[in-house]
């Protein structure tokens, strides 16, 4: 079930991934090739206020050409612990500081072509705390969004991002 690496050359280095072509052998000893888009850990975060509404970001995303409902979310800087790194997302994206904040598990969102990883979490919220912090590159406008309607816009298919419908389903199921 296993393939062993013969080889393995990087034919892309950008900004935020790389990608890598394996020479491999596989089980039975036939030879294949893997292309692998080598991503770091990232971060989604399920976010409750006090008066139970969940935050929630609008953005474009150039992939999709398209304008998408989100979990918070972001990539965790070089050696960045986890933990930090979505403590550090939710105020640049949000202007809110976590109360208390727990893991909810990782997931691993194109296991068959890409190695990123995200750790789920979940945190509650006080008041908005400070401004946000975007990249220079990144437009968002935060929503405040009752549990119902982000199960209303799941099922009517306008919240489709995988990240944030395994947060959503993890919340669910180990917090909700």
């Amino acid at each position: 079930m296993f393939e062993k690496t013969i080889s393995k050359e990087t034919v892309y280095r950008g900004r935020i991934f790389e990608i890598d072509v394996h020479q491999v052998e596989l089980a039975d000893g036939r030879a294949s090739v893997r292309e692998v888009v080598v991503h770091g850990p990232a971060v989604a975060i399920i976010a409750r206020r006090e008066d139970g509404l969940f935050l929630f970001i609008r953005q474009y995303r150039k992939s999709h050409d398209k304008i998408c409902i989100e979990a918070v979310a972001g990539n965790c800087d070089p050696g960045e612990e986890a933990l930090l790194s979505a403590k550090r997302e939710l105020r640049e994206e949000t202007g809110y500081q976590a109360q208390s904040i727990h893991s909810l598990g990782t997931i691993l969102p194109s296991v068959g072509y890409c190695s990123e990883t995200i750790e789920i979490f979940y945190t509650e919220v006080k008041n908005k705390s400070g401004d946000t912090d975007f990249d220079v590159d990144e437009h968002i406008e935060t929503l405040v969004i009752s549990e119902s309607e982000m199960d209303e816009l799941i099922c009517t298919g306008e919240v489709d991002d995988g990240k944030t419908l395994a947060a959503w389903m993890l919340y669910k199921l180990k917090r909700g």
